[in-house]
């Protein structure tokens, strides 16, 4: 069957090519991006199948008026992807009050914004796949990138809460956690903090390198996530899992050392 599709963050990245796979096996897609003129690719190539709207995901009416105008374009939304977002680079304390609100306003508040907006879309047609694009940083965290980190294990607290309270609705709700690719990540959708140079010997120290994935090989991924009728609570995109792993062993480990500290604090 036909899914209808709304995406934010379409004009470049994953939400580019997610779009494209929607639309080329016939599926629609309310298409989101802060210019406009950036979705007319996809409008020339793909015609009425586009809804494309202009949008700041930060702007609370404004998304619940673009849910609005594609829920009656297309008469029911069968998958949100909350996808817009950017990466800022900064140590915790080179950050700017401003720079840390900035952050949330679109990864965090922003996802929330749009969350909000389908759910009763979703309520009232019993049924829905809210796909929340996390990160490995929303799982693990490395310096540099405090920000980011807060504003996706942000959403991944709130989407837990969330996938309990809608169950019952038939609403799905999944974390799509990618490692890194070759997305603007890294480009013109990063922001970074000035420098302290006290902190770039641990910059240094703590740089990674690391393999990074084609975007468009997660476009069946993506296609599979949105139909299966069993979806994963969190996935990850790319090499991330025995990293991770290894990591939560870890943590494991230092809880179980400490329970009995624990236990005997609970009086």
């Amino acid at each position: 069957m036909t899914k209808n599709w709304f995406i934010t963050g379409t004009s470049k990245g994953f939400g580019r090519e997610w779009a494209e796979a929607a639309l080329a096996r016939g599926d629609r897609v309310a298409a989101t991006a802060r210019d406009r003129e950036s979705l007319r690719p996809l409008t020339d190539r793909y015609g009425d199948a586009v809804l494309p709207l202009r949008l700041d995901v930060t702007d609370r009416a404004a998304a619940a008026e673009a849910v609005e105008r594609a829920a009656a374009a297309f008469g029911t939304l069968d998958v949100l992807v909350n996808n817009a977002g950017y990466g800022h680079f900064g140590m915790v304390e080179e950050l700017t009050e401003e720079e840390v609100r900035a952050e949330l306003e679109t990864n965090f508040f922003g996802t929330l914004w749009l969350t909000q907006a389908v759910l009763p879309v979703m309520r009232r047609q019993e049924h829905g796949r809210i796909i929340q694009v996390t990160s490995e940083g929303g799982v693990r965290a490395f310096p540099g990138i405090g920000a980011y980190h807060a504003s996706k294990w942000a959403v991944e607290g709130l989407s837990d809460s969330l996938r309990q309270e809608v169950a019952a609705f038939g609403i799905d709700v999944v974390c799509l956690e990618p490692g890194p690719y070759r997305t603007d990540f890294g480009g013109g959708s990063v922001r970074t903090s000035t420098p302290n140079p006290d902190y770039d010997p641990v910059r240094e120290a703590t740089r990674i390198e690391r393999d990074l994935g084609d975007p468009r090989a997660t476009r069946a991924a993506i296609l599979e996530l949105a139909d299966t009728d069993d979806p994963p609570h969190r996935m990850f995109l790319g090499k991330s899992f025995a990293a991770v792993e290894a990591e939560y062993h870890a943590r494991l480990e230092g809880w179980r050392k400490w329970e009995p500290v624990a236990l005997a604090a609970f009086g």
